[in-house]
């Protein structure tokens, strides 16, 4: 039985693994070997690396989804904390409600949406700018965060809020002194997800965004691979560079981000 989990444990890290391992060599193979299926390149060049940041706007698509990416990570926790905090910690007609009715906005797809929310990221002038983006991007990641924080904030006892308010403390001092030291693990979680999840968004992207020097990484990267033909040294190269500052930000946070999933889930 140990056997079997230990072979069925290599399969799936196999299966996962391959294709980030595939493209990462084929990025360093030269143009005429990078469709071939070799497991190990015979040569290795950075031209792909070279030309894909001397010939494009892959930095300029880099900045701006950067700049979107950790603005919505910072907003949606701004934002979260404090609506966890009163609908999880304070009592008030409605919240159960209130709670539960937040998920809605996950009841339609995303694609429904683009038309509407175009014409009132129009209305607010915000079409064509990364803040519009950035709005975009915490409107869908700030729902699931508050369901996210749940077990949280549950894990906290409430005697902790009953003590502070005995010495004097306030709600907002409550919330910074004593509850927000014990949910680190719970907003390094949110955080890893509106930062990915903000990193990869395409769908309002490519409708909100209209001149060059504003588009992110993903619009970047679907011009760079061409109507006709395909790059695939540009292709695969901005692939792994792109992959490459959330495999980085993840090496920081990420132990905070397994903890976090486990520790949230207990009450």
């Amino acid at each position: 039985m140990k056997a079997t989990r230990i072979i069925v444990g290599i399969l799936l890290t196999f299966i996962i693994a391959f294709p980030f391992y595939w493209i990462t060599i084929s990025s360093f193979k030269p143009a005429d070997q990078i469709l071939k299926p070799d497991l190990f390149p015979k040569s290795f060049t950075l031209i792909h690396y070279k030309e894909l940041l001397q010939s494009t706007s892959y930095l300029t698509n880099l900045s701006n989804s950067a700049i979107i990416s950790f603005g919505t990570m910072a907003v949606s926790v701004l934002i979260v904390v404090p609506a966890c905090f009163a609908l999880y910690r304070m009592k008030f007609r409605g919240r159960h409600f209130v709670s539960r009715l937040i998920l809605a906005t996950y009841v339609f797809p995303a694609i429904l949406l683009l038309v509407p929310v175009y014409q009132l990221m129009a209305g607010l002038h915000l079409v064509d700018t990364l803040l519009g983006l950035i709005i975009i991007n915490v409107t869908f990641a700030a729902p699931f965060s508050v369901w996210l924080m749940h077990g949280f904030f549950d894990a906290v006892p409430l005697t902790l809020d009953e003590a502070a308010a005995i010495d004097g403390a306030g709600r907002m001092r409550t919330m910074l002194q004593i509850v927000l030291p014990l949910i680190g693990p719970g907003i390094a979680t949110i955080s890893i997800y509106a930062f990915i999840m903000a990193w990869t968004e395409f769908a309002f992207s490519s409708v909100l965004i209209s001149s060059e020097r504003l588009q992110t990484l993903p619009i970047g990267l679907n011009a760079i691979m061409g109507q006709y033909t395909v790059r695939w040294g540009w292709t695969t190269a901005g692939a792994v560079l792109t992959l490459l500052p959330v495999v980085i930000f993840f090496a920081f946070v990420g132990k905070y981000f397994i903890k976090g999933l486990t520790a949230g889930a207990v009450k």
